[in-house]
């Protein structure tokens, strides 16, 4: 009895901390120095652990923090297809023209674009987390201890402090949308509304250890427009509603999540979808163009690449988004890697899995630019709107941009993309005019 009196005591103080000296300030929008003075201790621990690696690996210094990784093993000859191929061309074919296919292929087959975008950024230098590809812990034996220390404190510190945290921040948000939704249509209720998820979107951040810099505030999407942003981790949600709030876009789903969606769309015009109609296109932009078309409503906030891609690139954008009209805000994410991995992989880790590497990583850290507002141009199909969008994104993202569908993640590639190198192949064969 007396150890149960002991638990229910130190569990009472440690909420009452918690919610003290980072649950009251996140939600007033202040901070204590807290999350600063983490950042600053963990900065400076990394720059030691990449010291002590580098003096035991012999290595020149890598620019910590500041050059990203090569994410490829390839170096590529950008030139296209067709400027390669237009080389090859003499009188008599000769066996060595089809060498530039070969090297294609096993450029493909070793790392080709698609894939190596569905698998983890690689570091500069080690970040004390069991990501690497190399076991730098074994180095020497203060970088073991360290590396010790950080998991004893990742595990038996951070991982409780941001379980509670994400409990209060999950149960208000439930509880908060529940008691606004039963009040009438009014000023007051979207006042409240908003209040409710930028609240609780703040303790969520808190619970990721979450230093975020937004930039540009001055061309944040506006109420009656879209908001659309590349797409890394399901926590992009939460990175930008920390800032501001949006009607959220997606398909109905059980357990906690559908609990979240059925109490959140009492409070907000959140735009949920049954399983049988986000496949229904026309009903999906129908519903769309009517919220867009209310001015009073919040902006949409759709991620038009529709999967998670590792935060080095920018996919093909789907036009569905782009095809409903009004105005486009672009919202650029770029993750530090080095602080901790955002990049979902659900072909990988489940949602559990996921979560739980999120929660044990040192902290989210991660740029946002919001970009001026775009319309479509006159003569402007919805895919050349998209592709404008998308470029514009990844130039400010600093992010490579890639034609490819992130759908490949899970698909095979269409034909007709086969089938064009075949024809530029048989043409060079040939010899019948221009190639491409």
């Amino acid at each position: 009895e007396d150890v149960g009196w002991a638990v229910v005591r130190v569990g009472a103080v440690w909420l009452g901390l918690v919610l003290a000296l980072i649950v009251v300030p996140s939600a007033l929008g202040v901070s204590l120095g807290i999350s600063e003075a983490y950042m600053w201790v963990l900065v400076k621990t990394l720059e030691w652990a990449t010291i002590r690696i580098e003096k035991g690996v012999k290595k020149p210094r890598p620019q910590m923090l500041k050059t990203p990784a090569a994410n490829g093993i390839i170096e590529r000859d950008e030139t296209p297809m067709e400027k390669e191929i237009a080389r090859l061309h003499r009188v008599d074919f000769e066996f060595s023209d089809i060498f530039y296919f070969c090297r294609k292929g096993f450029e493909a087959i070793v790392e080709d674009e698609v894939t190596q975008r569905f698998s983890s950024e690689e570091l500069v230098s080690w970040n004390l987390l069991t990501r690497t590809n190399v076991n730098f812990h074994y180095i020497s034996l203060r970088l073991t201890v360290v590396w010790v220390i950080g998991v004893i404190v990742r595990y038996c510190f951070l991982l409780p402090l941001r379980f509670t945290l994400a409990a209060i921040g999950i149960t208000s948000m439930i509880v908060g949308t529940t008691v606004v939704g039963q009040l009438p249509n009014s000023s007051v209720k979207n006042y409240l509304s908003e209040l409710v998820h930028l609240t609780c979107s703040r303790i969520l951040v808190r619970a990721l250890s979450g230093t975020i810099c937004y930039h540009n505030k001055e061309n944040k999407p506006q109420k009656g427009g879209i908001c659309v942003a590349n797409h890394t981790s399901p926590i992009d949600a939460i990175i930008l509603t920390n800032d501001g709030c949006y009607a959220m876009v997606g398909q109905v789903h059980g357990g906690l999540m559908g609990v979240i969606q059925r109490a959140t769309v009492k409070a907000c015009p959140h735009v949920w979808f049954e399983r049988s109609e986000i496949k229904d296109r026309h009903l999906v932009t129908k519903r769309l163009r009517e919220h867009v078309a209310d001015k009073s409503k919040l902006p949409i906030l759709i991620f038009p690449e529709g999967t998670c891609i590792n935060n080095t690139s920018v996919m093909m954008f789907k036009k569905g988004s782009f095809e409903i009209g009004g105005t486009i805000y672009p919202v650029a994410i770029k993750y530090d890697p080095q602080f901790g991995d955002a990049f979902w992989n659900s072909s990988k880790y489940n949602i559990v899995s996921y979560l739980l590497r999120i929660m044990t990583s040192w902290a989210i850290v991660c740029n946002v630019w919001y970009m001026p507002p775009m319309v479509r141009e006159e003569g402007e199909d919805a895919v050349q709107f998209a592709n404008r969008v998308k470029s514009a994104i990844a130039r400010q993202g600093g992010l490579t941009e890639l034609p490819w569908d992130g759908g490949l993640k899970r698909a095979k590639v269409k034909d007709t993309f086969r089938e064009e190198q075949q024809k530029n192949y048989s043409k060079m064969l040939v010899r019948n005019g221009s190639v491409g």
